[in-house]
């Protein structure tokens, strides 16, 4: 289940509003979703975790359920979906324009698959900086003082790729540029670790939702293109 629905898709086919396509657009990580409730740093370097704290992991297991609105808007074309996430049970709900899907991640057939695919790469947007401690495998490397690609600031880089085989994102790598408060403020996706950027984005408008913090817009340089999220709610307790 590789190649499907992931950023390259986004970026240049999403506003098709063509889920049924297969494409070969990169993907993404496929975390154990069962465990993210639990913190475990492990080799995960300094950084990583502080870009991770600074948007609230260590109040994710309070996080009962999530939902939010992905949407895409490109060249005066709009997409979204929407999703409710209970991390702790793992029941996931989707609504689109053309569906509505209800299903537990233990227990997927090939239709939820498809839409499963769909919810890790919109939830990798929302909760990057929690990847950086959910996924596992991959290389990091720090570079400081390096010029941002879009706003031209001089920032710290964090570059991760990911393992050749298996998961959603075999070899894929991704720069984060953050700030001295290790906020996120740009990024840079490349497909199988190549040199040249696939896309590039910002991350702004950060917003605090029971302690979860969350960049609500992404932009690319031009401003043709805008991933956010709306309709946002974390409900925290049993």
């Amino acid at each position: 289940m590789k190649g499907e629905f992931f950023l390259a898709a986004l970026f240049f086919g999403i506003i098709s509003c063509n889920n049924s396509n297969k494409t070969s657009e990169p993907s993404l990580s496929e975390t154990n979703l069962s465990q993210v409730d639990s913190v475990q740093y492990g080799d995960i370097p300094e950084n990583a975790r502080q870009i991770a704290e600074a948007c609230g992991i260590q109040n994710w297991n309070k996080v009962s359920e999530i939902a939010f609105t992905f949407n895409v808007d490109r060249d005066g074309n709009h997409f979204e979906r929407s999703w409710i996430w209970n991390p702790k049970s793992q029941d996931i709900k989707m609504v689109s324009s053309k569906d509505s899907v209800n299903y537990n991640r233990s227990k997927m057939d090939s239709l939820t698959m498809k839409t499963d695919a769909a919810f890790i790469n919109d939830k990798y947007w929302l909760l990057a900086p929690f990847q950086l401690v959910w996924d596992k495998g991959m290389e990091f490397s720090t570079k400081e003082n390096v010029v941002s690609p879009i706003s031209k600031d001089t920032l710290s880089q964090l570059t991760i790729v990911y393992p050749n085989d298996g998961g959603y994102t075999p070899g894929d790598a991704y720069d984060f540029f953050y700030d001295k408060n290790f906020r996120i403020q740009e990024w840079n996706y490349r497909k199988e670790n190549s040199p040249e950027p696939s896309l590039t984005s910002t991350w702004e408008d950060y917003k605090d939702f029971e302690g979860i913090v969350i960049a609500t817009m992404h932009r690319n340089n031009s401003n043709n293109f805008k991933l956010y999220f709306t309709n946002i709610s974390v409900k925290t307790g049993n």
